[in-house]
């Protein structure tokens, strides 16, 4: 059965997503990521205590230019909710455009101000709009002005200036233009794999009176605990911890067999390209398997050999 982009809107106005911020716990996001925060691996996460969910990031012209573009890059069905979509724009218009293409089935749309891809950059997307909070004000205000739904989120997710006076100036004024939240990944556009700079996500916290999301190197329950702490943030996302271990925001320390064995369902259930099925296998066994046994694993390029693999080195559930 291959993925089918839901035909049925969800009734957005029965439910506002701004709630996840009031259950006296930090909500637990999946951030978006190209090529695997597809809904297969939504539905997994959702299943192991993830309270909300981002596509990874769509280029909105292009979106809005091709219906092939919208079927390929914007799937889901009727129990992926809460969901956000994450779009990659530089002009207002656009943005509010795919917005509205996307309302019924979603609950909220994400700026994507802190891809540093160098073609991203390039293009005008991504990290460089951090240097033009003006235009970032016009696109969140465009989306507001646009969408009848007023619980439809829309925020931002951003990298860190430097300077930590120049980001606290972009998102006040992000802020003052009716942002729903912000995401904050507390690097600078050139760092890769430096220490997050915890501080500055204090700093941009204790700036604003909307919820903070904090982003960068969360990989256990004991590090949202700690972050939380640290900076006071209303949220966490995590990336490449949800890929090695699914199953971390239910306080699973490595990931369990059971969810190895959902991906499975999942992904056969919604037709999961091979390579994808496979890639996403590899990050959740890395810390659970022997290197002999990666080495086999990872040379696999079939779902039956990767079935007989599970089956015969781990047994069913």
């Amino acid at each position: 059965m291959t993925e089918v982009h839901s035909k049925i809107p969800v009734d957005s106005d029965s439910g506002n997503i701004m709630d996840l911020f009031n259950r006296g716990r930090p909500v637990r996001a999946c951030a978006p990521m190209v090529r695997y925060s597809k809904l297969a691996f939504r539905c997994l996460v959702r299943k192991y205590d993830c309270d909300v969910c981002f596509t990874p990031m769509i280029i909105a012209a292009d979106f809005m230019r091709s219906a092939k573009a919208r079927d390929s890059e914007f799937t889901t069905n009727n129990t992926d909710r809460p969901l956000i979509v994450q779009f990659a724009a530089k002009d207002a218009q656009t943005l509010a455009d795919a917005a509205c293409v996307v309302s019924s089935f979603s609950d909220g749309v994400d700026l994507n101000c802190g891809c540093p891809q160098r073609w991203a950059v390039s293009e005008g997307y991504g990290a460089c709009l951090i240097n033009k909070p003006e235009l970032v004000k016009d696109m969140v205000r465009h989306v507001r002005n646009q969408i009848d739904n007023p619980n439809y989120a829309v925020s931002i997710k951003i990298r860190i200036h430097k300077d930590i006076r120049k980001t606290v100036d972009l998102c006040q004024k992000v802020e003052a233009a009716g942002v729903s939240w912000i995401t904050v990944h507390g690097r600078t556009a050139d760092e890769r794999h430096q220490p997050v700079h915890y501080d500055a996500i204090k700093t941009i916290k204790d700036s604003l009176s909307i919820p903070v999301i904090a982003n960068g190197d969360i990989k256990s329950m004991q590090d949202v605990e700690a972050i939380c702490e640290l900076t006071g943030v209303d949220g966490v996302m995590a990336a490449r911890g949800l890929l090695a271990n699914p199953a971390m925001f239910a306080r699973y320390e490595e990931t369990p067999l059971q969810c190895v064995w959902d991906w499975v369902d999942i992904a056969v259930e919604h037709g999961t390209p091979f390579t994808c099925f496979h890639h996403h296998l590899i990050y959740m066994l890395e810390r659970i398997s022997s290197q002999p046994e990666r080495r086999v694993f990872n040379n696999l390029s079939s779902t039956s050999a990767v079935m007989d693999f599970l089956h015969s080195t781990y047994g069913s559930t």
